[in-house]
């Protein structure tokens, strides 16, 4: 009996030793990165332009954040360079540092093939073929089309390469396994929706700009919860102490409710020339209000279109929980 209690015990040792040496060295679904010159044309630049800077935001979370202005900003110098992390403090399983996404070759993107930028950007995949983790929204950019991410790749390389190097993320277990299953190869053509539908291209838009990632409500393991969608009550918390929760986006009356399309589309654009708004740092938000400011009016009417047809779910936020008394914005 004592021999097969030992067998059976040296069989269940060495299935979880494999096991846990197939985690470990498990690689992601992928495919070769493409290889592929992107062509820089001046349409291509100033869509990519858009995109990077406007819609997508990209350089809101690669940089370091101006803490007392409104939107929080990225501070002078640092647009690109990464270097923000979300930490435990944040309510974060463990230390993400964003990383350093310009064109220096030794600290940046710079020695990344177009190819290599391209597979990361909608794939989540390195150029080493090791994971991303979705805090980088690849599992969303998978719906961006294919000129969009040209373009985005495009524009990439005319930003200012920045020596900065970036903190090395470590994540707390599972995550580090539990990422390795999460890339998928990109098969086929991505095409955008004609603008002339404003509402298939205006959830194009906000898929791209992450409304409902940020505007949903998630569980303890920041899982967004079923059926909630738009219904906003996600809590950030700063690095430099306090919160904001998001908004309902949804068209019940504790949401967009009887806003307009115009009052929506004036509500970015009002700080579209607007000098730096000084805010108490406990009172701020990391809505990019800046950089959604620099989107057009059509577009952003379609994602008004989009959200007006979503289900309308009851949902009173209070934005700063944890900002009782502190001053409002003024303008700087």
């Amino acid at each position: 009996m004592k021999r097969i209690l030992l067998g059976t015990l040296a069989v269940l040792v060495l299935g979880l030793g494999g096991g846990a040496t197939f985690l470990a060295l498990k690689t992601p679904e992928q495919r070769p990165a493409a290889q592929l010159t992107i062509e820089a044309t001046p349409e291509r630049l100033a869509r990519g332009r858009y995109l990077v800077e406007n819609v997508a935001a990209c350089l809101h979370c690669h940089s370091t954040p101006e803490e007392a202005i409104w939107g929080t900003p990225p501070k002078n110098g640092t647009a690109g360079a990464g270097g923000f992390c979300l930490t435990p403090e944040m309510d974060f399983p463990g230390t993400l540092c964003m990383a350093n996404i310009t064109p220096h070759p030794e600290l940046g993107v710079g020695r990344w093939t177009d190819g290599e930028i391209l597979r990361a950007l909608r794939e989540g995949v390195d150029r080493d073929g090791n994971a991303l983790m979705p805090t980088m929204p690849y599992t969303r950019f998978t719906q961006m089309s294919d000129e969009d991410a040209l373009a985005v790749v495009a524009y990439m390389r005319t930003l200012p390469a920045v020596a900065k190097s970036v903190p090395e993320s470590k994540l707390d277990f599972p995550l580090p396994i539990v990422m390795k299953f999460l890339p998928r190869p990109l098969e086929g053509t991505v095409t955008a929706p004609p603008r002339s539908d404003t509402v298939a291209y205006g959830r194009y838009l906000a898929n791209v700009a992450g409304c409902e990632e940020c505007h949903t409500p998630a569980n303890e393991r920041r899982q967004p919860l079923p059926g909630r969608a738009f219904a906003g009550g996600l809590n950030f918390k700063f690095p430099w102490g306090g919160s904001v929760v998001t908004a309902n986006i949804t068209p019940h009356s504790t949401g967009l409710g009887a806003t307009s399309r115009a009052d929506f589309i004036a509500r970015f654009k009002g700080y579209q020339g607007m000098g730096p708004l000084k805010v108490n740092p406990r009172k701020n938000t990391v809505m990019p209000w800046l950089s959604f400011a620099g989107m057009t009016e059509e577009d952003l009417g379609a994602i008004y279109d989009y959200l007006r047809t979503v289900p309308p779910l009851e949902n009173v936020v209070n934005p700063f929980p944890d900002a009782a008394g502190t001053a409002a914005a003024t303008p700087g």
